[in-house]
């Protein structure tokens, strides 16, 4: 078995949401995804995508997104996004998969899922803005990522453990400016030594931290940052 990446899918199938108006680069890119998705993964691999993945507003209008995220290859490992407005209630999501018969997706929502390799973890995040609303969602997604650790610790204590966020746990100008990320201390502080992260498109890539940061190794995991091929992590 082997652990996958690819974030910001932006699947529109339920609704009216093209992605190449973005840029020529997500011109018919969900086929370039299927293709390279089944090229490289196997059935008992896991893929971690941690967030924006379906443009809907609502769960009922995910359904054709999750149809064809089932199938593609492997088990698959969702997080929150700032875009998934579709997101709700643990239960409410895995009766929905349920009933629709879709067995091969998963959720992080303060909350682990343990592999045969490791422990998958995570939290949405949160920008880094010099706001009180955002120093308030910083301390509420931090508070959520211990709460996913702590779980994946309860899980099995023995394994690795990865984390997955939507938001980077780290900026360029952070580091420039010698500041302390609190989610790498708090990753630091349960020795998790693997971060991925997506949210970044574009001419942001420009702005993505990766390699080793505080004995870390961060990776940037957007689909068009990977041109729509899923890493190997």
């Amino acid at each position: 078995m082997s652990i996958y990446a690819i974030g910001d899918l932006h699947l529109s199938f339920g609704t009216d949401k093209p992605m190449n108006v973005f840029g020529n680069q997500w011109q018919d890119y969900e086929e370039k995804l299927e293709k390279n998705w089944n090229e490289n993964i196997k059935e008992n691999d896991v893929v971690l995508i941690p967030g924006d993945f379906s443009w809907a507003t609502y769960l009922e209008d995910t359904l054709q997104d999750f149809k064809f995220l089932n199938k593609l290859n492997g088990k698959k490992i969702l997080l929150k996004g700032n875009h998934d407005y579709w997101w709700t209630t643990l239960k409410r999501m895995r009766e929905f998969l349920e009933q629709n018969e879709i067995h091969n997706v998963d959720f992080i929502f303060n909350t682990s899922i343990e592999t045969d390799e490791a422990v998958i973890v995570g939290t949405r995040g949160w920008a880094f803005n010099d706001t009180e609303n955002s120093e308030k969602m910083l301390n509420r997604e931090l508070a959520r990522l211990e709460l996913s650790i702590k779980d994946g610790i309860k899980k099995n204590s023995d394994k690795k453990i990865i984390c997955m966020m939507h938001y980077p746990p780290i900026s360029m100008n952070m580091i420039e400016k010698n500041e302390k990320s609190e989610y790498l201390e708090m990753m630091k502080k349960y020795n998790i030594k693997e971060c991925i992260y997506g949210h970044l498109h574009g001419s942001s890539h420009l702005e993505a931290v990766e390699g080793i940061v505080d004995g870390i190794n961060l990776r940037l995991v957007s689909s068009d940052y990977l041109q729509f091929n899923p890493i190997k992590i």
